[in-house]
């Protein structure tokens, strides 16, 4: 997200901890005198976090999406307070948790900032406490679903080739669409591996041209639910064992990651194309849609962060 003077992106605590550190030192242990030892705790390294930047790349501001579905850690720096900054941060954490189907986020506000979580529609119930020497006060946002986009329209930043799918012959074409534009990235989110499209044999073909096609290229996959998912695309698994210098397969632990309801897959150089849900061929992309790619990429990346080698699929004799 680009505003006035500053952007709002995702972050993680692999990557970006000296940045938040460094803003919510300033906001929180400085100025609010919290302690120290009560600012940092285990959630930070499995969180959706979010961080805005002055035009400069200065860190101003953080928030953070915990697996417990509470957003916190929201602090903008003294300077950049009433320009914005805080409601974009509020909400790109709703628009993720809404992307991960989370129905309701809970926050600890302090009482004075109630009324900006009220604008955002968060709800406050309870009565106030204290922590950390501050008054609080427990907020509640029933989350709206996303809004189906129309299925006549593709994505607003589409280019000559666009898929709208409903069948599964549909939805292969469109799998291989966005395989044919990789250069050396390839990202995959499935359920168990999709048998009717990543198991088919022209997709399987596809993939091994693009892992083959240049040096230091890797295809990554998430896999959801890796137990079964061998046993349904096993020609799938027998590529990546093969290629297993090119291949990664991961599956997600927290339960935040584990609640996409949906699949896509997204190339490096901007095509993508996502199924709402996992289940049925519906879905729609492209093979030019980089700021829909971008955004798919970054979700990937961060849940990759927090998964595990797939164990299951690796150990499997094919």
């Amino acid at each position: 997200m680009i505003a006035s003077g500053f952007t709002v992106e995702p972050a993680t605590w692999l990557a970006d901890a000296v940045d938040l550190r460094a803003v919510r030192t300033e906001v929180f242990v400085v100025e609010q005198a919290v302690p120290a030892e009560d600012e940092w705790d285990e959630h930070d390294a499995r969180s959706h976090h979010v961080i805005a930047r002055a035009t400069d790349g200065r860190p101003i501001g953080t928030g953070r999406l915990t697996p417990m579905r509470t957003i916190g850690r929201m602090a903008v720096v003294r300077d950049w307070r009433g320009k914005g900054v805080g409601e974009a941060i509020l909400r790109t954490l709703i628009e993720r948790a809404r992307e991960l189907h989370i129905d309701r986020i809970e926050l600890h506000s302090q009482v004075h900032a109630i009324p900006f979580y009220e604008r955002a529609g968060f709800v406050a119930h309870g009565d106030t406490y204290d922590e950390c020497g501050i008054a609080h006060r427990d907020m509640l946002l029933e989350v709206a679903p996303a809004q189906a986009p129309a299925r006549s329209s593709p994505p607003a930043d589409a280019g000559a080739d666009a898929w709208i799918t409903s069948t599964r012959d549909e939805a292969r074409a469109a799998m291989l669409g966005v395989i044919g534009t990789a250069r050396r990235d390839l990202a995959i989110l499935t359920r168990d591996l999709d048998p009717d499209l990543l198991g088919h044999a022209d997709v399987i073909e596809a993939l091994k041209q693009v892992a083959l096609g240049a040096p230091n290229t890797r295809i990554r996959i998430l896999v959801l639910e890796p137990a079964r998912a061998g046993t349904l695309a096993p020609r799938l698994v027998a590529l990546a064992q093969r290629l297993s210098s090119v291949f990664a397969m991961r599956t997600p632990v927290e339960e935040i990651d584990r609640q996409h309801a949906g699949a896509f897959i997204a190339s490096d150089r901007g095509g993508c194309y996502e199924r709402p849900l996992a289940s049925r061929h519906d879905g729609e992309g492209s093979s030019h849609a980089p700021a829909r790619a971008a955004q798919l990429l970054s979700l990937f990346n961060e849940t990759w962060e927090r998964s595990e080698p797939a164990a299951d699929l690796r150990r499997l004799e094919i």
